[in-house]
Order: C-alpha cells, then structure tokens, then sequence
C-alpha cells in the first residue's frame, strides 16, 4: 500500500450558511490528495498530460460521516492499494482535527491517451516510480 497525506485549511468559501462544508465541494479535497500523491512519486499531473496522457474520473463512491467545519484544519489521506494497469483507484480518508474520519471515498480514474481519448495503460515511469516506492499488490 503506498499513503500519502495532506493538510487542508476549510476556506469559509468551501462551506454553505450554516458553516459546514458543502457536499459538492469534497471531490475538490480528492483532487488535492491525488495530485499530491503523484508529486510524492515525483510527477506532476501537469508533467503527466505533457506526455500525452489524461486521467479523468470515472468514478466516485463517497460517505459523508461527519461535518467538516469552516477553518478545521483537515488531514487528507490518499492510498493506493494495487498497482495500476488502464486504470487507478484511490481511496481517500479525510480526518477532521481530532482525527475522526469524518468522511471516505473511492475514486476511480482512467488513463487516456490526449490526442486518441482512447484507454492506455499507465506510463511505464509511474509504474517505476510506484515500485520503488511501494509494496502494492499486483493486478
């Protein structure tokens, strides 16, 4: 399993009138998680898409367990549990500051090749990157 994590100051535009972080708003706090991961593995989503690749979401399966604040400082946890092959799931874990999860998520993104938009398989350096960084399992 290879985990990452990030801190995120709750800004009073993330949140509704009463205060609370609004629910549409937490695939921002993914995307925060992810992009962090992969500049942990040493990439950037930028150096990423210059190569010729995009990784759109295909999928979210959220559970919202508890209100995130305005100015909590949050805790986003990202961990990948396989090796990804077309595809790369990350599970997100975001703790509140008493380090309650206070909310999970699984979001599945795809590989697409940017002139094609047809699937390819991960790029050869992010696997790289992965294996020296990581135990996961393989597919």
């Amino acid at each position: 399993m290879f985990i990452t994590t990030t801190t995120y100051r709750v800004r009073y535009s993330d949140t509704d009138q009463m205060g609370v972080v609004y629910y549409g708003n937490y695939p921002r706090f993914y995307e925060i998680g992810r992009s962090e991961m992969i500049r942990d593995l040493g990439y950037t989503y930028k150096e990423l898409e210059e190569t010729g690749v995009f990784m759109p979401v295909a999928s979210v399966h959220a559970k919202y367990q508890k209100p995130i604040y305005y100015d909590e400082l949050i805790t986003i946890e990202t961990a990948l549990k396989k090796m990804p092959q077309a595809r790369m799931v990350f599970f997100h874990t975001i703790y509140n500051e008493k380090h309650e999860v206070v909310h999970t998520a699984e979001v599945t993104l795809v590989f697409l090749d940017a002139v094609s938009n047809r699937p390819v398989r991960v790029p050869q350096y992010m696997l790289e990157a992965l294996e020296k960084m990581t135990d996961l399992e393989q597919n």
